[in-house]
């Protein structure tokens, strides 16, 4: 046989030599020999573990308190490799990356002060967002848009334009987004739907719903930010405020930087009432709300401390949001013509009349606390590319409910709603679909 003549090969871009290719084989068949004896069986997937080149490669946005609430949940799946962190403020920058670093037992996970850098790693599959709720909606399309998958902390945008550009964004690019409202995924409300579908409590005429309080936050004088905290990156889209702490500590009581409590807790509810009624595509038609406001002389918190909340869906069914009462008074009630079935927030115990409903129930249930299911509802979906529970336009339609609701308060007036063209019968109102974000931060 004779010799090929391989300087033909040589210098041609792409193409491998047959004395290359002679050797690459060798070196295979070794390696065929050999790897089953140094390679440990987790990097192969074997005896149950997940090989590290098939985990879901997660970064978190913003490592603060309800980050440190949802993390365990997430490091528990053996699937999810946690490779870095943001956030703004440098000392929640380190203390998360040493969340990850203890869990895994080595300091490999990535620490980014500009999220913008995380998201342009193109190893990084998913994304936890667990911000405030100025850079929910805001930070969600900047992550699809980068190719990520996502799970979103509620409330998943501040106004209603916010969210359907969320639900546009998340479908072009083909994102398998999941927002938090895990009680789609707790037994407790699991359970009140099944009764309610399942007609033990006759025909739903009204939903009542309550959140907590608010509270009136006292003037305090601006200061300079903390050390090692980009206050202008923390404020994001919000309107430029000087630093003041009180205003920075509980940002959920300002309309700039959330809506208050009816728009912050409620989305919970009104996610279970949408769920529970069939009407997660579409929405109420109308809606009316009233409320007491701080007194702006003593107070310097602009949403309100009590409120009342109503709206009506095509069908017939009416809901009311109550916002009053303790933080422990929280709960969901659906009413029907022969009963009705009621699941406290705070201790997942659910109540119904007739009381002998409670005798279909099961044991055992993860309570709100533990978003595991809701997790493993988002990996599964990851994997599968279908929609999770709660997707966008679930997230964005229980959203909406809200957003109508603070409109109507701070408006004074009723309002008519066409859940299709999303759109009220008030120019006033329609003006308030959306709010221009402070520059440089667009959709």
């Amino acid at each position: 046989m004779s010799t090929p003549n391989t300087s033909l090969w040589k210098g041609a871009p792409g193409i491998i030599s047959p004395t290359r290719v002679a050797r690459r084989r060798f070196l295979q068949s070794v390696a065929a020999v050999t790897v089953p004896l140094i390679v440990p069986g987790s990097v192969l997937g074997l005896n149950g573990a997940t090989s590290p080149a098939n985990r879901i490669r997660f970064g978190a946005f913003g490592v603060g308190n309800r980050a440190r609430a949802i993390l365990p949940n997430f490091l528990s799946f053996k699937e999810l490799l946690f490779v870095a962190v943001s956030d703004c403020r440098a000392d929640r920058l380190e203390s998360g990356k040493k969340l990850i670093d203890d869990h895994y037992g080595n300091s490999a996970c990535s620490a980014y002060a500009d999220f913008r850098e995380m998201l342009a790693r193109k190893d990084i599959d998913a994304v936890l967002i667990a911000t405030g709720n100025r850079w929910h909606g805001l930070g969600s399309i900047y992550a699809a848009r980068a190719g990520k998958d996502i799970y979103c902390e509620k409330p998943v945008t501040l106004t209603i334009g916010e969210g359907r550009k969320l639900v546009e964004t998340c479908r072009q690019f083909g994102t398998v987004y999941q927002a938090g409202t895990q009680r789609r995924c707790t037994a407790s409300y699991r359970f009140a739907r099944d009764m309610v579908r399942q007609g033990r409590i006759g025909r739903v005429h009204t939903v009542e719903m309550q959140v907590w309080a608010g509270k009136g936050l006292e003037h305090e004088a601006e200061v300079p930010p903390p050390a090692g905290w980009n206050y202008d990156f923390w404020l994001g889209q919000a309107p430029w405020h000087p630093y003041v702490p009180v205003r920075a500590k509980n940002w959920q009581y300002f309309w700039d930087t959330a809506e208050g409590i009816l728009s912050d807790m409620g989305c919970h509810y009104t996610d279970q009432m949408q769920w529970v009624l069939g009407t997660d595509d579409t929405g109420p038609v109308e809606f009316e709300a009233k409320g007491e406001f701080p007194d702006p002389v003593k107070f310097c918190n602009d949403t309100p401390l009590t409120a009342e909340a109503r709206c009506k869906y095509a069908s017939g069914v009416t809901a009311v949001m109550y916002q009053r009462g303790e933080f422990k008074e929280r709960y969901l009630r659906f009413i029907g013509d022969e009963g009705w079935i009621q699941v406290d927030d705070e201790t997942d115990a659910v109540t119904a009349e007739p009381k002998s409903i409670l005798s279909f129930r099961g044991t055992g249930g993860a309570g709100w606390g533990d978003a595991s299911d809701h997790v493993r509802d988002l990996v599964r979906c990851i994997r599968s590319r279908k929609q999770p529970a709660c997707h966008p336009e679930v997230a964005h339609r229980a959203m909406t409910i809200c957003q109508a609701w603070n409109i109507s308060l701070r408006l004074g007036r009723k309002l008519k709603w066409d859940p299709v063209q999303e759109r009220f019968d008030v120019p006033e109102a329609n003006r308030m679909l959306y709010r221009e974000p402070r520059a440089p931060w667009r959709a």
